[in-house]
């Protein structure tokens, strides 16, 4: 006989019992709860081989993040002029196939794209590389020139752009404030509205606005003059043979489909169109597989690898021999290779966290160091970091996988 519950009017309902906390143990699922952790008790045990092996794991952390950190710096600041043209499509020599070696093509190729359908203008802009001695350093600085109609918007950079129509004074300049160098003088005095002097190639120029681009591994900055000033100063240059031609489609045309036609009037001899992106495309092609610096740094990637696979297999086969019996005993109990496999593969993801974590910490130390050292911009991304980890991870797990290959096979008996 059930027991009845009698309600009182009036009387306020009884509380339920609160509920019980679950502690941060009882939220790990059973499976890893009732799992002993060999791995983890292994690396341990042995304190000394435990801090060798995350120092090498660092070591290879830190040396994989500065050869892709050199590499991103390398593919952003060659393409940096690139996208502040405001362009559509950019008409160069058939030979180009980077900035520093842009070549020249004949003036008449703009007068000729302005008769194709869809072409709303044509610009041409004049390319040249200046050099000066560093008056705060006496070191050599070599920075990248352009030459352009003050009265043409050939820049999308709104403070380069609104400063164009100073460069109509003969002799006038804009200059990149992020330059590689000692300008620091130079900044503060164009800043507070007094133009700077300058000498080179035994002319003067003038100084009057400033500009944020930064420096390349090629050039350390950049010098915006006008394309009058531009022939003054390189007097073998001739006003019909410019560098580029900027090109602005008109509303509603596919650059895509403009670049066509344009091809298919002007002459492949001596001219290329190419959308500004295809540029784009090009120059990062060339920095990255054809110039030596990005085959380095690439080669340097793979070296890095290479010594943490070899560091972790080291580490963890030096484990395995030390722990032969207790493995052939467990072995001869039964338990399968994939039990093995998942203690080595649990020493090998423990090294690959911790021996990220100091890597990665380094390495932003490092990228500081480096950035203003050489004002190049040498950053850190989410994505790299993370494909760091995800790299650290494989090489440790593929040196797990090779180090536990003697059990795979081996009798138990022959263990001991």
């Amino acid at each position: 006989m059930s027991a009845a519950t009698t309600t009182v009017p009036g009387a306020a309902a009884p509380a339920s019992a609160p509920p019980l906390r679950r502690s941060w143990r009882d939220r790990i699922p059973s499976f890893l709860r009732a799992r002993t952790p060999l791995g983890w008790l292994q690396l341990t045990h042995n304190r000394a081989r435990l801090a060798a092996a995350l120092a090498g794991v660092a070591f290879a952390d830190i040396l994989i993040l500065m050869q892709l950190g050199f590499m991103g710096a390398l593919s952003e600041t060659s393409v940096l002029s690139h996208r502040g043209w405001n362009a559509d499509i950019v008409l160069q020599s058939a030979t180009a196939d980077h900035l520093d070696e842009v070549g020249t093509l004949p003036r008449r190729r703009l007068y000729q794209a302005l008769a194709v359908e869809g072409v709303a203008s044509a610009t041409p802009v004049y390319l040249a590389e200046l050099s000066w001695i560093d008056p705060g350093t006496d070191v050599k600085t070599r920075v990248r020139v352009y030459g352009a109609d003050p009265e043409s918007p050939v820049f999308s950079d709104l403070d380069l752009a609104r400063q164009m129509a100073a460069l109509k004074i003969p002799g006038a300049a804009l200059f990149d404030r992020k330059a590689r160098g000692n300008y620091k003088a130079l900044v503060e005095q164009v800043d507070r509205g007094q133009p700077a002097d300058f000498e080179a190639l035994g002319r003067r120029f003038s100084i009057e606005g400033l500009f944020a681009q930064g420096a390349s591994f090629t050039t350390d900055g950049t010098l915006v003059v006008s394309d009058q000033t531009f022939l003054r100063f390189f007097p073998t240059r001739a006003g019909g043979t410019p560098s580029m031609v900027f090109i602005k489609v008109e509303p509603g045309q596919d650059p895509k489909a403009v670049v066509e036609r344009l091809s298919a009037v002007l002459p492949s001899s001596d001219t290329r169109a190419l959308t500004r992106d295809q540029v784009v495309e090009l120059e990062l092609a060339y920095q990255s597989k054809q110039r030596p610096i990005g085959f380095v740094f690439s080669f340097g990637v793979v070296i890095g690898v290479i010594v943490g696979i070899v560091i972790v297999y080291q580490v963890l086969t030096t484990d395995v021999q030390d722990h032969l019996a207790e493995y052939a005993t467990l072995k001869a109990m039964g338990y399968p290779q994939r039990f093995f496999l998942g203690v080595v593969f649990e020493e090998a993801l423990v090294l690959a966290g911790l021996g990220f974590l100091p890597g990665i910490i380094v390495a932003l130390v490092l990228y500081q160091i480096a950035a203003a050292g050489t004002g190049l911009p040498v950053t850190m991304t989410v994505g790299r970091a993370a494909m760091v980890l995800g790299l650290t991870i494989a090489m440790c797990t593929a040196s797990g996988a090779i180090a536990t290959r003697r059990l795979a096979k081996a009798d138990p008996a022959d263990l001991f």
